[in-house]
């Protein structure tokens, strides 16, 4: 399994339509909102690289009122 956690900034006022349109998506385990530089967290896990991908940049970075996403890859073996 892949896992890979996505910081997601949106914009003002339309965070809660976001989180809401990303808990839609298949693959996605997690969204909670945030306080601070970004808005969103979001945890995928997925079989592949490529899905997790594909879920960033065909899904996520679709839904309208996203800004910008940061991804951040899960090295395999660190962590629990």
């Amino acid at each position: 399994m892949e896992l890979a956690f996505v910081l997601v900034k949106s914009k003002v006022g339309h965070e809660m339509d976001v989180l809401n349109e990303i808990l839609k998506i298949d693959g996605v385990k997690e969204v909670t909102g945030t306080y601070g530089q970004y808005d969103i967290f979001v945890k995928i896990q997925v079989s592949t690289r490529a899905q997790i991908e594909k879920i960033i940049t065909k899904e996520i970075r679709q839904i309208h009122d996203v800004i910008s996403t940061t991804t951040l890859p899960v090295i395999p073996g660190h962590g629990k």
